[in-house]
């Protein structure tokens, strides 16, 4: 049976009961990795298994993210056409996303393999760098996993059926976590494979993960399944829409991993701590993260509507309670920042130096929040443009050069990226929300000039 369009609400109730699932998603999402690395911490050389996980992993993600990010373009297609009622289109949009992820999979892989030998031409430690190579020699498996499930998400959120999502990825810890103790460390007549056996246990949950969501698409929209002709011009919208998208993701992530190879360059504990900080951070950002894709399907579907102020009310709404939530999460890590650092180690350098990184994260999280929700928000109406503009300018031309002249001119170390990614969150949400506020106000003024001029 189809999914029946109920009239769409932009209320804080309705915002909730999408942005909650999607929450839990992200959380769930963010949570594997921090087992991940939790349970590698506790590997006899605690230091180089955290650092050579978090190096292969931002590897990984550096064209693993790029790969999401062209799907992203899947929450405005599937989500306008849902709230205009036709889900032939949405459907097509669907298959659009698969064409395109299995033509883009074996080429991001091969760029992820083949940019492996350069870990240790960036003065990474040998110990770390062989590591990290091990590490994504099993991982890089998952990418194309990776990309069908991104494609089955935006789907079932586009279509405001999210509850699944959030159970794929509670479940898939459980998995993940079993496939850690049992890998990792040797249990059940399992070889003992350290980092590797993490990285294959990702890969397995992977798998589960792009399952469930094909199984609910089958429960919910069983006429999805059904080959759809995407036509080449559908597939360009979903490019011209995507590229954007993936860019800014990129250009975010890029910055992320760079700063994690530049501080793996001033050492082992330095590269720990920064890794701890930032899988504490990236936690929390989980939660505005999935406000964002609310945002997005929930504008969107407005927006498809012809409703464009009940758009403008759930782009608000979604930004409030963002800015609410990491309002919190800071003073969560001003208040327990050495009972965080604890959690991934007893190393004593390493954590001093994570309760430090964690004072940096808490100035700048109410500004993550409030940039991921902005660009999820104008997603909603297909400006994918603007985050592209403001994440390249803010990290590429502001931030980063800053956090590195800080580290390595001042003599600030890993204290002077962070605060040069600090500046970078600042000025991406400072350029995003007069964007978000005058696009949805034009489309007000446009409206009530209409409405004079045909009274």
């Amino acid at each position: 049976m189809a999914p029946k369009v109920p009239p769409h609400s932009t209320g804080l109730g309705a915002m909730l009961r999408i942005a909650l699932p999607l929450a839990l998603a992200e959380l769930g999402w963010m949570v594997m990795g921090i087992v991940d690395t939790v349970m590698v911490g506790r590997l006899p050389d605690s230091a180089v298994a955290i650092g050579a996980t978090s190096v292969g992993g931002a590897l990984f993600y550096s064209f693993g993210v790029f790969g999401l990010g062209l799907m992203s373009g899947l929450d405005t297609l599937v989500s306008q056409a849902y709230g205009a009622g036709d889900l032939p289109s949405a459907r097509r949009a669907m298959w659009a996303g698969l064409v395109l992820s299995m033509l883009a999979a074996p080429g991001f892989m091969a760029l992820v393999i083949g940019l492996v030998p350069t870990l240790r031409a960036m003065g990474i430690e040998p110990p770390v760098a062989a590591g990290a190579s091990r590490f994504i020699g099993v991982l890089v498996w998952s990418l194309p996993l990776l990309l069908l499930y991104t494609v089955f998400r935006r789907y079932l959120q586009g279509i405001h059926y999210v509850r699944p999502i959030a159970w794929a990825l509670i479940t898939s810890n459980a998995i993940n976590a079993f496939g850690n103790w049992m890998l990792i460390y040797g249990h059940f007549g399992a070889p003992r494979m350290g980092i590797e056996g993490s990285a294959l246990s990702t890969d397995v949950s992977r798998v589960y993960l792009a399952a469930c969501l094909l199984f609910a698409i089958w429960r919910r929209d069983p006429a999805a399944l059904r080959f759809h002709s995407a036509g080449f011009a559908l597939l360009k919208r979903l490019l011209l829409l995507g590229l954007p998208a993936a860019m800014a993701i990129g250009f975010e992530v890029w910055v992320f991993n760079l700063a994690t190879a530049l501080i793996a360059t001033l050492g082992a504990v330095d590269l720990a701590a920064h890794t701890i900080a930032m899988n504490a951070a990236a936690l929390t950002y989980m939660v505005p993260l999935g406000i964002s894709s609310a945002a997005a399907v929930t504008v969107g579907r407005a927006w498809g509507a012809a409703d464009f102020s009940a758009a403008r009310r759930a782009g608000w709404t979604a930004i409030g309670l963002a800015a609410g939530f990491e309002v919190v999460s800071a003073l969560v890590f001003v208040v327990f920042p050495r009972q965080i650092a604890a959690a991934y180690t007893t190393d004593a350098r390493v954590i001093s130096t994570s309760v430090r990184l964690l004072a940096i994260a808490a100035v700048f999280q109410l500004f993550d929040g409030l940039q991921a929700t902005a660009a999820g928000a104008l997603r909603g109406l297909g400006d994918t443009k603007s985050p592209m503009i403001a994440t390249l300018v803010s990290y590429w031309i502001v931030g980063l050069p800053f956090g590195a002249w800080l580290c390595y001119r001042s003599g600030w170390g890993v204290f002077g990226i962070w605060w040069g990614l600090c500046l970078s969150l600042i000025l991406v949400a400072a350029a995003l929300l007069p964007v978000w506020s005058r696009r949805t106000s034009q489309v007000r003024s446009q409206i009530v000039e209409f409405q004079n001029v045909s009274n």
